[in-house]
């Protein structure tokens, strides 16, 4: 039985434009970014910090942010920032949160030596009731590389939103990488959420509907409120 070859132009063509793609864009650097048109034609490339991803309506996680970050900061309209380092904010961050009436709450947690438990979690149970309270939002959460501490407090999160432990796992694993910690995990595992249920954020954050079906609600000192640095 003799069987034929047959010739298909448009296989072909899209097989010709794989093989030449690699010559017209250059390549990908591994950086992610927006590219916003301002009015006078002038196109601007807004970098996010790396490790920045939306939790959740309102909510949002990264590393710190630097200076070549700033202009994409300002698209997320932030009220507040929960900074989970011990070490002084960086100068021309506080710069940039004081120009845009940004409030600031600074929870120390080490990185590099392990807390103490006692302190871990009276640390993550704060920063969770900044972070559940509507009038902080949109928040931007974030540690130094946005792996470990911003990974067990989302955690904790998710554990407040009643996820399943798979799914928290494989997400904190997800910005964690190679670098995931058993500790880390372990703690958001026997993390106590049933005392942050009962407090009024947290009734209010659940009635709000968690993420796109989430309510604003609006509190009158909204609109006198100034900046506030908070540490923890």
């Amino acid at each position: 039985m003799i069987s034929f070859l047959v010739f298909d132009p448009c296989s072909f063509t899209v097989f010709l434009l794989l093989l030449l793609l690699p010559f017209f864009f250059p390549l990908y650097s591994g950086k992610m970014g927006c590219i916003i048109e301002e009015d006078d034609g002038d196109n601007v490339v807004m970098e996010p910090p790396p490790n920045f991803s939306m939790v959740e309506e309102g909510i949002y996680r990264s590393s710190c942010p630097r200076p070549c970050n700033f202009s994409f900061l300002e698209t997320l309209n932030l009220r507040s920032i929960i900074y989970l380092c011990p070490e002084p904010y960086p100068e021309e961050n506080l710069e940039y949160i004081r120009s845009h009436n940004i409030r600031l709450f600074q929870f120390g947690i080490e990185g590099k030596t392990e807390p103490s438990l006692a302190t871990l979690k009276d640390a993550i149970r704060g920063a969770l009731k900044i972070l559940i309270d509507v009038r902080n939002h949109p928040v931007l959460i974030h540690c130094k590389r946005g792996k470990h501490r911003t990974g067990s407090l989302v955690g904790c999160l998710r554990k407040l939103q009643n996820w399943c432990l798979s799914s928290v796992f494989e997400e904190y694993q997800h910005f964690a990488g190679i670098k995931s910690r058993d500790a880390d995990m372990k703690f958001i595992e026997t993390f106590d959420v049933v005392c942050l249920r009962q407090c009024l954020h947290s009734i209010i954050y659940q009635y709000q509907g968690y993420g796109s079906k989430k309510r604003r609600l609006l509190y009158s000192e909204d609109n006198v409120q100034k900046p506030r640095i908070t540490s923890i």
